[in-house]
């Protein structure tokens, strides 16, 4: 989809007003000075450096980003010697870069026989460790295969190879390297129910994991729960990820995205006493948020209720944030709940409030903020009524005294039914009307 350079009002207002669903989302535009490519290239490594770069080509309106992306895109590839990636970027090119990013078909037919000799040449070798039955040898050859057709683009393939490695791992490290295989593979075909799968087995594995596995497991594991929107399992997941991360998993995921990711589900699926335990005082966490300021400030003004500061910091982030190969189809969504949860927050401590101070505070019209009112009035998200003559929120706090009155009924008959209990029970003693038990039989004596 094609879009204008430069944030819209309507856009502005989509965000601000809490209409960023999925279409909202979909129509955001981008502007230039908001995106180095490159040093947001510099962040990834391997085939989801290649992909975010596509990604990013296909998703920006802006044509400078797009051919940027679409260069460093075409370089990569081409020094993988991947030729799925090479193609999509040469067809996305579309020769506006000159003749050297033109379709190479006799590069492409050069670098697929060479692919072929080598398969064919570690497909021999594996047969022979199966004729031996060499296990060790064996899973290394089906670790070769899925390393090599995961380098020329054959997810497919490698997830299988990678798979079968499973029945010849001897010790609890080779099945955490089969279990890191089939992670990595399984994030880029999208199926995450296979990641939070082998994860799982990871982590079961009897001997204690090295601190840089432990990070990258529970990151993946955030990821897969972030695909699936499971977004509280996610921001538990990403606050759990150590510092021993840092770039070691750059061929999935940036220590900065796990600063945004996680602090934007917590944001959008924490109370205000877990953001205070689990992301603010969580010291592992600050570190990754360091490296994000904005999204340490956007975290810090939500817990000080400076919504409007929170706000804003969401819109500027916005933009590059549509960008992300993961988050983008998600951004609407926690862009919603963290509003409304600040509305919510807002309105808690107040017997009622003045419609127009509000607006103010949320940078946001009246009439929007009432009908979000009242859309979270009717999901009974607040117990409040809305003045709309005079634009005044009345809280609607329970009957105090009502509720003394039915909790002192509702001990009176509890301790009335406590002593007529204890009564039959001292009459039933007293006139010895009590079961015993006999040696061989039971005998009632009344």
């Amino acid at each position: 989809m094609d879009v204008d350079c430069e944030v819209s009002a309507a856009a502005a207002a989509a965000v601000t007003n809490g209409l960023g669903g999925g279409e909202q989302a979909a129509a955001a535009p981008v502007s230039a000075d908001q995106l180095d490519v490159e040093a947001y290239a510099a962040q990834y490594s391997g085939r989801t450096r290649v992909a975010r770069l596509l990604f990013i080509a296909e998703r920006c309106g802006v044509e400078a980003i797009q051919l940027e992306a679409l260069r460093m895109a075409h370089d990569e590839a081409r020094a993988r010697e991947d030729t799925v990636l090479y193609l999509d970027a040469v067809l996305k090119i579309n020769s506006r870069l000159g003749p050297r990013y033109r379709h190479d078909q006799a590069w492409v037919d050069s670098v697929n026989r060479r692919a072929e000799q080598r398969k064919e040449k570690l497909e021999t070798e594996l047969n022979g460790y199966r004729t031996n039955l060499i296990k060790e040898s064996i899973r290394m050859g089906y670790n070769d295969i899925g390393d090599f057709f995961y380098a020329h683009g054959h997810l497919s393939e490698a997830f299988k190879s990678y798979i079968r490695t499973r029945d010849y791992c001897t010790t609890s490290k080779h099945i955490v390297q089969m279990c890191m295989h089939v992670i990595l593979v399984s994030i880029e075909l999208g199926q995450f129910a296979h990641v939070t799968n082998y994860v799982s087995k990871a982590e079961q594995t009897p001997d204690t994991l090295d601190a840089v596995i432990v990070a990258k497991l529970r990151a993946a594991a955030g990821l897969a729960n972030l695909e699936t929107k499971k977004y509280k399992l996610a921001a538990r997941k990403f606050l759990e990820t150590g510092p021993e991360l840092g770039s070691n998993y750059s061929e999935v995921i940036a220590p900065q995205d796990v600063a945004v990711y996680g602090a934007l589900c917590a944001l959008a699926s924490f109370d205000r006493s877990e953001l205070k335990s689990k992301v603010i005082d969580n010291i592992n966490f600050r570190n990754f948020l360091e490296l994000v300021p904005e999204v340490r400030e956007l975290v810090n003004d939500f817990y000080a209720s400076r919504y409007g500061s929170c706000l804003e910091h969401l819109e500027k982030l916005k933009p590059n944030l549509l960008l992300d190969i993961h988050l983008r189809e998600h951004l609407g969504t926690l862009y919603n709940d963290i509003r409304h949860k600040a509305i919510i927050q807002y309105t808690l401590p107040f017997i009622s409030v003045d419609l127009n101070t509000m607006a103010s505070a949320f940078k946001s019209s009246v009439s929007m903020l009432e009908k979000e009112l009242a859309a979270l009035i009717t999901e009974n998200k607040i117990q409040a009524r809305i003045d709309s003559h005079n634009k005044i929120l009345y809280a609607r706090h329970a009957d105090q005294r009502n509720a003394t009155f039915q909790r002192a009924l509702q001990t009176g008959n509890e301790f009335e039914r406590d002593i007529k209990a204890m009564l039959l029970r001292a009459n039933l003693i007293k006139h010895d009307f009590n079961q015993k038990n006999w040696p061989g039989q039971r005998k009632m004596n009344l």
